[in-house]
């Protein structure tokens, strides 16, 4: 490639992104570790859309009408750095820079949303930026129909490389853009034709521009170093009514000894290989050094964005004062004040009619109550909406024919679905939630941990969850996966007892702001255990007693979800043998171990032995509350699984699985000698 002739041909413009591939290849290099090929190859596309395009303010990174830059190769992370560090943002200082992918700095090796303002998402496993971004792309359509043109109007741009488009949640993502014509995400495709074990055709053959077409998507091909080209197809993308793909035909690690090679995808770091690529830059500055003529064009770059801004404020102050107050507190992910009330009036009826049913429509009877009060609430189901009870009687669907649904049909695109979801509370003013069986966690996995990762309040409503759904078998019948989602940090899982543990777990669902929720929701009906009503949301303990012994206590049952009403059948066993057995309802571990000692010993004293009960196998945290937080302040035992279930209808499969009241009541006589 002749550098001399593309430095010549527009020297302002590679000026500046000469600066973003020195920096990369300066900061890849102090650290010794990192990626810096995408980088080099791609500045020249991320300069003419920071140049000429993105809407952004360096100094309001989260106003909330900027455009959304997504850098979905994540492992590039210093294009990013470079750009808001050369834009002015505040958090990525030049030392950040120096001291990329170190202890404590806020230049990680791959971006993280939580350490960095004007990080839109995490991303490093491939695949979930592009998946993420039609989340994005999902809520300034919904936000847009909400409050109008003049307050929501935003594009979500895209860098994706080789390998997200190989990730197969990208197909699930491109194909559910396609279908919403979601005409506001633009993807540029970093086409190098490079992966670390060599070029890409070692490994895959799909021609990219046939499978975005045949997907719905507007497709452009381009030269990716030639800015006017790369300008040329950002206009024309924003004329398109569908999402854009722009391939840019690249060079990776432009420009280096390592060019066009599988080398060139990762830390680039000898000193003369590293020189002789500055020259070719035309670039004789030191390390880490940037000329000021250079830092204040991007600067301005960076400051282009205030007058919108600021307009962007006149208009908004002119919408109601209702409409402000509710778009400000969706912002803030902070719930209704109705909420509570309707909550409580919800429950004090249901205490009063206690009814049997499925905490899969017991949830759905709840979520009846809340969307309608909070016009936040983004629902769907991974095509299994009958299933997951997540559609509530007000929500229309989202088409493109209707923008004011906020009810979407995800077809069966777990892992794509969750990732969107992820998108749409990134990108602010939005409460998603999302449903799908128990079992299928495990397709949506990656992105229900980046949630969690994330510190995002996605809700992910899971149901059939446990052996009680019955004929369908052991592959739909979930028995380690409350353990997996319990052993993920920052994630709370609720497993309800009953219609009213399941609208307190909604409740803190749709209150909490920095980490998801799981709610694992049964098929088969339950009886309410909670016949007194209590005002207050006693789920939120993670633990409580539901019922105490009547006789000189000697055994404590601790049960979540359907097991509950097992546990109380077993109670009044129990006492009528002189056993007196204290019930613990458990909906949330993790709340559980948020509470006060003081608390915990007196739902869990020392002494009785303990019994856990529960459709699924024992671990994910049981031991901690069995054995005691100690490990001996008990003997105890478990009723559940050890293995895979089978196919049969649920009251057969508990049996033959000994999940039953006999069972723990001979399990309490056998600790008790």
């Amino acid at each position: 490639m002749d550098l001399t002739a593309l430095r010549n041909a527009n020297p302002e413009h590679w000026d500046k992104a000469a600066a973003i591939r020195t920096l990369t290849l300066d900061a890849v290099a102090a650290a010794n570790s990192g990626h810096s090929g995408m980088p080099m190859g791609m500045a020249d596309v991320a300069t003419v859309l920071f140049e000429k395009h993105l809407k952004f303010d360096a100094s309001a990174p989260n106003w909330p009408d900027r455009d959304r830059f997504i850098l979905s190769a994540g492992h590039g992370s210093m294009l990013v750095y470079s750009l808001l560090y050369l834009t002015g943002n505040a958090d990525v200082t030049l030392d950040e820079i120096k001291n990329f992918r170190q202890l404590g700095a806020k230049t990680a090796g791959h971006p993280e949303n939580f350490l960095v303002d004007g990080i839109e998402t995490t991303t490093g496993p491939l695949g979930q930026g592009i998946s993420n971004a039609v989340g994005f792309a999902m809520a300034e359509e919904i936000q847009r129909a909400q409050y109008g043109k003049k307050i929501v109007d935003h594009y979500t741009y895209v860098i994706a490389g080789d390998g997200c488009l190989m990730e197969g949640v990208s197909q699930e993502a491109i194909t559910l853009a396609g279908r919403h014509e979601l005409s506001k995400l633009i993807v540029f495709w970093d086409n190098n034709n490079i992966t670390i074990d060599g070029t890409v055709d070692i490994a895959d053959r799909t021609d990219q521009v046939r499978r975005f077409t045949a997907s719905g998507w507007h497709v452009i091909e381009i030269d990716g170093h030639d800015p006017k080209a790369i300008d040329a197809a950002i206009v024309q993308a924003k004329e398109s009514n569908k999402p854009t793909m722009i391939a840019c035909e690249s060079h990776i690690a432009l420009g280096h000894a390592a060019q066009d090679t599988s080398k060139g995808h990762g830390a680039l770091t000898d000193q003369g290989q590293l020189k002789a690529a500055k020259d070719g830059y035309g670039w004789p500055h030191d390390a880490f050094e940037i000329p000021a003529d250079v830092k204040s064009a991007w600067e301005a770059i960076g400051a282009r964005g205030a007058s919108d801004r600021a307009e962007w404020e006149e208009r908004f102050a002119t919408i109601s004062d209702r409409k402000q107050a509710e778009f400000n507190r969706a912002y803030a992910f902070e719930a209704p004040k109705k909420l509570a009330g309707a909550i409580r009036t919800f429950k004090k009826l249901m205490s009063e009619d206690q009814p049997k049913l499925a905490t899969r429509a017991a949830s759905e009877k709840v979520l009846n109550v809340v969307n309608p009060i909070m016009p936040e609430t983004v629902g769907g189901s991974a095509d299994l909406t009958g299933s997951n009870n997540t559609k509530s009687a007000d929500m229309g669907v989202f088409l493109p024919e209707n923008r004011k649904g906020r009810y979407i049909h995800y077809g069966i695109r777990e892992h794509g679905m969750a990732a969107a979801m992820n998108g749409m509370a990134l990108h602010g003013g939005i409460r998603p939630y999302g449903g799908t069986f128990m079992a299928f966690t495990d397709y949506a996995r990656p992105s229900m941990r980046l949630a969690a990762l994330m510190k995002v309040p996605t809700v992910f409503v899971m149901t059939h969850d446990s052996i009680g759904l019955g004929e369908d078998g052991p592959t739909h019948q979930p028995v380690e996966h409350l353990a997996i989602s319990r052993a993920t940090p920052n994630t709370l899982v609720f497993r309800p007892a009953d219609v009213i543990e399941t609208a307190e777990a909604w409740e803190l669902a749709l209150t909490i702001k920095d980490c998801p929720s799981v709610l694992s929701l049964t098929r088969q009906g339950v009886p309410t255990v909670r016949t007194d009503h209590k005002a207050k949301n006693l789920t939120a303990q993670g633990a409580y007693v539901l019922a105490d012994a009547e006789s000189k206590r000697q055994a404590i049952l601790i049960a979540t979800g359907s097991e509950v009403s097992l546990a109380m059948e077993a109670k009044a066993m129990l006492e009528a043998e002189g056993i007196g057995t204290r019930v613990v309802s458990m909906p949330c571990m993790e709340l559980f171990a948020q509470q006060d000692e003081a608390y915990r010993k007196r739902v869990l004293p020392g002494g009785p032995v303990r019994v856990g009960i529960e459709a699924a196998v024992r671990a994910g945290g049981w031991d901690r509350w069995l054995l005691g937080e100690r490990g001996r302040e008990a003997k105890a035992g478990f009723i559940g699984m050890s293995g895979f279930g089978a196919s049969a209808p649920a009251g057969e499969l508990y049996k033959h699985f000994g999940i039953t009241a006999e069972a723990t009541v001979a399990k309490v006589r056998g600790l008790l000698g």
